[in-house]
């Protein structure tokens, strides 16, 4: 299992029981099988979902699992495979199966990724214009879907109250309205301190979703 995939796992799966009632220390354990295990990718993902079918109150948290598995492929699974394996036919059809499938979280901890390999801090402008390509004619996909944080990039200077105000206002059918707060909070403040954490946790509006995600990625890109 990849360092910062498992690091990332645990710390998110840590805040959510923090953030609620509910102890996941029994989903860790599970999760962490799935990602260890010699099983072929499809295999995880069903054995993913098994996990969740079977903890149907931690539903929020399946597609959030599902990008740190497809990470923990990229980043661990596929040095097991051949050289070309993420250009072969059944990996397009892995691609196509699975299509609907993950957050846009995936891109984020891609770009993550990205920074440790060039030695760079993570950030918002680079993230949209070097990563992401939004300002390309043909990436107008990535545009749309990151409309709302391209329009509201000065609330890096303001605080977590504002950000979540902001994201409160975004249409629950936009792509990133669950992700808009803990990902621009995440470029406000990328090494948070526990009042940090407890400020961002009382300006949300659902809290274990929003800290665990946050913690996520702040764990993903120490």
């Amino acid at each position: 299992m990849d360092q910062h995939v498992q690091q990332a796992l645990v710390a998110s799966l840590q805040a959510y029981t923090e953030a609620t009632a509910y102890q996941a220390h029994d989903l860790q354990v599970r999760l962490t099988k799935v990602f260890e295990g010699d099983a072929p990718y499809l295999e995880k993902v069903s054995d993913l979902d098994a996990v969740f079918d079977d903890q149907p109150q931690l539903e929020e948290l399946r597609e959030i699992a599902f990008d740190l598995l497809l990470m923990n492929f990229f980043a661990a699974d596929v040095e097991k495979l051949e050289n070309d394996y993420l250009e072969s036919e059944e990996w397009e059809m892995i691609e196509n199966d699975t299509i609907d499938r993950g957050t846009e979280l995936l891109n984020l901890l891609l770009y993550f990724r990205e920074c440790a390999d060039e030695a760079i801090e993570p950030q918002l402008d680079d993230y949209l214009k070097e990563f992401l390509l939004v300002d390309e004619d043909e990436f107008q996909d990535e545009y749309r879907i990151y409309e709302p944080v391209i329009a509201n990039q000065l609330l890096l200077d303001s605080s977590y109250v504002e950000i979540a105000k902001v994201a409160s206002k975004i249409p629950a059918d936009q792509e990133l309205s669950e992700l808009f707060y803990p990902i621009m909070s995440f470029f406000y403040e990328q090494q948070p301190t526990a009042s940090d954490m407890e400020e961002y946790a009382h300006s949300s509006v659902n809290p274990a979703f929003d800290v665990a995600v946050y913690t996520l990625l702040v764990a993903y890109n120490r």
